[in-house]
């Protein structure tokens, strides 16, 4: 049965490609004839992507996948630097033809479209060893005398606000980051994805997850595309389902430790 979902799932993938022609307006028209697939990314989400400034490559999760989708296509693979207050406008404004991973959220549904989800992750609290005893729950954050900080633009900037609102919340701008201010010894707490938390806590070993009754927020993963070509949707959706039944999405994330 696996054999005949993964041939059905194949040429489904194929007539996708076949159906350019009729839509000359695709980006997906666009990139088969340039060959070359422009793809936005932070850079500073470990391990999803994360770019090396000395030789401005990058590496992680995300580029993974989209080595792997653009080989597929065909096509050059170009990354193209961005930040998190101007990832969806970079779709709309057609600097890129997708994004990596991006949490789905209602706010970024108003202006872009999204791929099928084919990774989830969820909200945990963080600090310094120092202050560990200080938070032993939600609501120990959520204190007059507690500095939280986030990243503009993120959806963590947008759930610390709500989680948090008797806090005081430090908002600094890419290519800094919340955690960073924790480190310094700026602010007091932040909050991060499971995935980026555990590979920050092996990075440095003085910082501890705050220990909450459950993680929060649990949201699932996609690729940011533009929200009115449908062709490339399908296309990306199809590429998505095909490389989950051939385990390209298990084997990738067992790789990054997800």
């Amino acid at each position: 049965m696996k054999i005949i979902k993964s041939l059905g799932l194949a040429a489904a993938f194929a007539m996708s490609v076949l159906a350019v022609p009729a839509t000359a307006q695709s980006a997906l028209n666009e990139i088969l004839s340039g060959g070359v697939l422009k793809v936005g990314t932070t850079g500073d989400w470990n391990p999803m992507s994360v770019r090396d400034p000395a030789t401005n490559s990058y590496k992680g999760y995300d580029i993974d996948i989209m080595t792997q989708l653009a080989a597929d296509l065909g096509v050059e693979l170009e990354m193209v630097p961005t930040d998190w207050k101007t990832l969806v406008n970079g779709v709309v404004a057609g600097n890129y033809h997708m994004t990596g991973s991006a949490s789905i959220s209602p706010a970024r549904l108003k202006a872009a479209g999204y791929s099928d989800s084919y990774i989830s992750v969820e909200m945990l609290p963080f600090t310094m060893a120092d202050k560990a005893d200080r938070f032993d729950s939600w609501n120990s954050i959520n204190q007059a005398d507690v500095k939280v900080a986030t990243t503009l633009g993120t959806s963590f900037e947008k759930n610390v606000r709500e989680w948090f609102p008797n806090a005081e919340i430090i908002v600094v701008e890419a290519p800094a980051r919340g955690y960073q201010e924790v480190l310094s010894g700026r602010a007091d707490a932040f909050i991060t994805s499971n995935i980026e938390g555990a590979t920050l806590l092996e990075k440095f070993q003085d910082l501890r997850q705050i220990d909450v009754s459950e993680a929060r927020a649990p949201t699932p993963i996609a690729m940011l595309l533009p929200q009115s070509d449908q062709v490339w949707i399908n296309y990306i959706n199809s590429w998505v389902e095909l490389k989950k039944a051939q385990g390209f999405f298990k084997a990738t994330a067992e790789k990054w430790g997800l």
